[in-house]
């Protein structure tokens, strides 16, 4: 049975007074929540604020990217290592911003991914087509491609430490939502490529996460999806009240 992620990227949002303010209203909303794995992924200045404010919670830390390097002359970086040391269980790697303005790459993904596992983080691994491409009929192209060349190298036993978020581009942000029907095709058609990989039993067990405007109003149905394993939430995730519906979407 594979545990439902609920993760939230704030994205460039919030100082260390807001972050705690954050915290301190969701708490009282998902402490009770005990079937769904709750991740919250904050900038890097208000990682170590956020760390002491979730501390007892079953809330845990992630950071929204990482090198691939655990030290050396690379300015303005931060390694897995640090992560670690920042109180992080959990990196998110190969976000369609992070691909759109920054120049990641599927081998600069794949190497991030094997230096975050080395380093003990889970990693939430980003794919996803763009418009262009989905209305082009190169969905499936793109995401075989990604998972391929982001996975690559990988050991079975690494799989355990990989979420999938399936995130398509021209539904972050936007207000528009690919259907119910839409995510569960990409998702399934993700777990066939994984098994193709590795195997049957390590694709039915690795966990999918939808994002791309998901809201307390549309989270339901997405779950109901059977390769459907939770969310990686972005704009609904700044205000703790949508957010804990969210995580919240059984009750």
């Amino acid at each position: 049975m594979r545990t439902p992620i609920i993760a939230g990227n704030w994205k460039l949002f919030k100082k260390c007074c807001d972050a705690q303010d954050f915290v301190a209203k969701l708490i009282p909303l998902v402490q009770k929540t005990s079937d769904v794995e709750i991740v919250i992924a904050p900038v890097f200045t208000v990682l170590s604020t956020v760390k002491q404010a979730i501390a007892g919670s079953n809330i845990k830390l992630s950071a929204q990217d990482c090198f691939w390097e655990e030290e050396g002359a690379f300015t303005g970086e931060i390694s897995p290592g640090m992560l670690v040391d920042a109180g992080c269980s959990h990196v998110i790697i190969g976000h369609s911003e992070r691909r759109q303005y920054f120049g990641e790459t599927d081998e600069t993904v794949n190497r991030k991914i094997k230096a975050a596992i080395a380093a003990g983080l889970t990693v939430l691994f980003c794919i996803g087509e763009t418009l262009a491409e989905r209305e082009t009929d190169k969905t499936f192209e793109v995401l075989r491609t990604q998972v391929e060349n982001g996975l690559a190298g990988l050991a079975r036993d690494d799989l355990a430490k990989v979420v999938i978020a399936y995130e398509p581009v021209w539904a972050i942000g936007t207000g528009k939502t690919a259907t119910d029907e839409q995510a569960q095709v990409a998702h399934a058609f993700i777990r066939k490529v994984v098994g193709e990989l590795f195997t049957v039993q390590l694709a039915e067990a690795i966990r999918i996460l939808y994002g791309g405007s998901v809201k307390p109003e549309n989270v339901r149905g997405l779950m109901n999806q059977p390769d459907i394993d939770g969310a990686l939430v972005g704009g609904a995730s700044l205000k703790a009240d949508s957010f804990g519906a969210i995580v919240n979407y059984k009750a």
